[in-house]
């Protein structure tokens, strides 16, 4: 085709693909705070408080979403840095407003997985881009 190379992971790219894997990037880049800022902004929300330690009853689990305080709770700061978790607990917080819960553990982990899913095609896509 003319020395045009045809990439077809391309198509697999939705519209949103640069705004999620940006968020992706913020959280692994250690800027999570920014990443919450910017989903909150996207999905026209409040952002979420986050605080590290978890409340009692919740101690055995890695995070959760408190809907009466709108936080965040995560088990060490680390966790901050895992865009998984901390996509899936943005997820309750989106679906919490009204301080009535409409989500699913299973569509929160779809949401955060398929966060994740964009990023990994953008960097698959950049690496393409850029290779000999």
């Amino acid at each position: 085709m003319n020395g045009v190379k045809v990439i077809p992971r391309l198509l697999r790219l939705t519209p949103d693909y640069p705004f999620k894997a940006r968020i992706v990037s913020l959280i692994l880049s250690k800027e999570p705070e920014r990443a919450l800022n910017q989903l909150s902004s996207h999905y026209r929300v409040q952002a979420p408080n986050i605080k590290i330690g978890m409340p009692k009853g919740q101690t055995k689990r890695r995070g959760c979403y408190s809907a009466s305080n709108r936080t965040i709770f995560l088990s060490h700061r680390d966790i901050l840095y895992n865009p998984y978790i901390l996509l899936h607990e943005f997820y309750h917080h989106l679906r919490s407003q009204g301080e009535k819960h409409r989500g699913t553990e299973k569509l929160a982990n779809e949401f955060a997985r398929e966060y994740l899913v964009e990023y990994q095609e953008a960097l698959e896509h950049i690496s393409e881009i850029c290779s000999p």
